[in-house]
């Protein structure tokens, strides 16, 4: 009798167990918060100072006039009188918020400060005039987390939807909140939104600027390019610059962007995307080459696609190679070889003469793709280079801790210049 009891006693808690549906949790959780800018405070942040400024940090480059304007993520961009490149000298800076890339055309610099596209008159290259500014050209542009934890996506999302102000920076908070489960289909499920918590887990008298490798802005016709995650902006710049098409969704997390004739090149995390800008309003998928998990920058010259994948970053994998690409037919790329190097990050083409960004600097003859590492003509190193322009006998390096400079006139006694250390 006891033991019948004991059974009822059982079934009956489990009885009671099941038929409630609900129960309240006690969590506690680290958040990035938004730091909200109000956007005509946002606006009146550019200003050009005819002042250097230290230099704490690299980002992108672009050469343009003698003048090399460099990006410190975030901040602005340095003004480089390269007049002389024996003795480069910094001139100015440009602060601009959220600044990471920028392209020349016309004598007109144009980057981006978060949302924005901003423009400034080069007519006077050491002093550049503020012009105009576009809001809104870039689409879910945010500041970069500096820890593992994510972003309060509903604070951020309901920002994109006010326009009235700019995320200009993130506050790590804790958070401690009461979540309701509830039972639903065998299972008990948080009654909250799980996206709440996104990401949250334990040239002189040249027309045109030349970028870097690592650039995310291209310039096609009258069309301004550039990609963010997978989202491409065309920016028409006859006359006041606006909004050409709607977004253009890629469908990819774009990293570079180089222009070869009516094509453009995109280096992606798991390849190199080829699209035609042959009409500049519609850009159509060409092809993809798929290559190992990495991030990738690319260049092109007479066919040939010169693509490098390194490791140690967010990518998360080990591989560091070099790969070249037969794109003769951009609807039938064929890779043409891979060379495994030590850790490839920018590079830059010449008239058949590689620079490569790997333990400091390599530069390569190409005549041969089969036979490019025994081709090497040179190799400096003590420096971690990040990417380069070569441009008319002139190699500019940008690495961790300068500008190096080189002249490759004579291929065969390549004179290094000068150094910007910071």
């Amino acid at each position: 009798m006891k033991k019948t009891n004991f059974f009822l006693a059982i079934f009956a808690g489990i009885m009671l167990t099941s038929c409630k549906s609900t129960y309240t949790e006690t969590v506690t959780y680290k958040i990035n918060e938004p730091v909200f800018m109000g956007r005509n405070d946002f606006q009146n942040t550019a200003r050009v100072s005819q002042s250097a400024q230290p230099i704490e940090n690299h980002g992108k480059i672009c050469f343009f006039n003698g003048f090399i304007y460099m990006a410190e993520t975030g901040k602005g961009i340095h003004i480089i009188d390269n007049t002389d490149p024996a003795n480069p000298q910094i001139v100015g800076f440009i602060e601009l918020l959220g600044n990471a890339d920028m392209s020349i055309r016309d004598r007109v610099l144009y980057a981006d400060s978060f949302t924005d596209l901003v423009w400034f008159d080069l007519s006077n290259s050491a002093v550049p005039e503020p012009l105009g500014r576009l809001a809104n050209a870039f689409y879910e542009v945010l500041p970069p987390l500096e820890n593992e934890y994510g972003y309060d996506y509903g604070q951020v999302y309901n920002n994109r939807q006010s326009n009235d102000s700019v995320i200009v920076g993130w506050t790590l908070v804790e958070r401690t909140e009461d979540v309701e489960h509830y039972y639903r289909g065998g299972w008990w499920n948080g009654a909250y939104d799980d996206a709440a918590l996104a990401g949250a887990e334990n040239s002189g008298g040249a027309k045109t600027g030349i970028n870097g490798s690592m650039s995310r802005f291209s310039l096609y016709d009258n069309y301004l390019y550039s990609v963010i995650n997978n989202q491409m902006s065309i920016i028409d710049l006859r006359g006041e610059p606006c909004i050409a098409v709607s977004n253009f969704y890629i469908g990819y997390n774009v990293e570079t962007l180089f222009n070869y004739e009516d094509k453009m090149f995109m280096g992606t995390p798991t390849g190199m995307l080829i699209y035609s800008v042959e009409n500049p309003l519609e850009p159509k998928y060409c092809s993809a080459v798929q290559h190992v998990f990495g991030c990738d920058p690319v260049v092109v010259e007479n066919d040939r696609a010169y693509v490098t994948v390194h490791s140690g970053n967010n990518c998360g994998q080990d591989f560091n190679e070099l790969i070249i690409i037969n794109v003769a037919d951009v609807y039938r790329p064929q890779q043409i070889v891979s060379y495994t190097m030590t850790r490839p990050m920018g590079l830059g083409i010449d008239n058949g003469t590689l620079f490569v960004c790997d333990d400091g600097l390599k530069i390569f003859n190409t005549e041969n793709p089969q036979t490019i590492m025994a081709n090497e003509l040179a190799h400096y190193s003590g420096m971690s280079g990040y990417d380069v322009i070569a441009f008319n006998n002139l190699l500019m390096m940008i690495a961790e801790d300068g500008i190096y400079q080189y002249d490759y006139s004579d291929l065969n006694n390549i004179v290094p210049l000068s150094v910007i250390n910071w």
